[in-house]
């Protein structure tokens, strides 16, 4: 089904106050997925599988600062969605950056990494060069790695899947998103296009903005399966948790 991007963006944000994200974080959280449907990096495909772990974020302990020092922090999310907390971990990194010129922060059991692209793109505009990486998988592994340079409106992204055979992992890898961000170095040169692999996915900053007049001008288009989830999960925000409102009232 075709829905606006404005209609979309409401019905995010009513799913996400309804699932316990404090203001800011629920427009972050829905901001983070329309980017990612814009640009053609499958946004909605992405919060499909979201879905449920944003159900159950509500009832899991906030992002915990595991270490911290001038230049690098390691947090754990506590197996919450990057939706939910990955923009303050970015937010931290962009934030040391300016300080002391390069900056990594390490997340733990984060889950739908993908979302960091919207942040990352946000440090670009802000005059910071930033790059992620993050694995997924465990029999094949796919690499994922994001990065723009300091004052790019767009960033490029590449995805490499290799037989765990050839590529070394440590259990601790799985579930962890590694965020550098540098007001001195250009972050974008270590992000190549993988050769020798026909598996290997390269988006360039220049495809994202294709990507992306392509949305404007052709609208977006939801599963109605997925469409009726973001609307039955909004629906907690919209009328008090009584009998009456379990029967229906105040629903869409």
């Amino acid at each position: 089904m075709h829905v606006s991007m404005i209609e979309l963006k409401a019905a995010l944000r009513r799913c996400f106050e309804a699932s316990g994200y404090f203001v800011g974080n629920y427009e972050d959280a829905a901001n983070m997925i329309l980017w990612l449907e814009k640009h053609g990096l499958n946004g909605l495909g992405e919060l499909d599988r979201a879905i449920a772990y944003i159900k159950e974020d509500k009832e899991k302990p906030l992002s915990t600062v595991i270490y911290e020092d001038n230049t690098s922090a390691i947090i754990d999310s506590n197996g919450r969605s990057a939706l939910n907390c990955i923009a303050a971990s970015v937010d931290l990194a962009h934030a040391k950056a300016l300080e002391c010129g390069i900056a990594t922060v390490t997340v733990h059991n984060c889950h739908n990494r993908m979302f960091v692209l919207k942040a990352l793109t946000d440090c670009g505009r802000r005059g910071i060069s930033a790059a992620a990486y993050w694995q997924n998988g465990s029999r094949v592994v796919s690499e994922h790695t994001v990065a723009i340079k300091s004052g790019d409106r767009y960033p490029s992204y590449s995805e490499a899947v290799t037989n765990l055979a050839s590529l070394e992992t440590n259990a601790a890898d799985k579930q962890t998103l590694t965020i550098i961000c540098s007001s001195r170095v250009d972050l974008t040169t270590s992000l190549q296009q993988s050769k020798g692999n026909s598996n290997a996915c390269y988006v360039s900053a220049q495809q994202v903005a294709t990507n992306k007049e392509y949305s404007v001008d052709h609208g977006i288009e939801i599963d109605e399966t997925l469409w009726a989830e973001i609307n039955k999960i909004g629906e907690g925000i919209l009328v008090e948790n009584t009998e009456r409102s379990r029967m229906g009232a105040g629903g869409r």
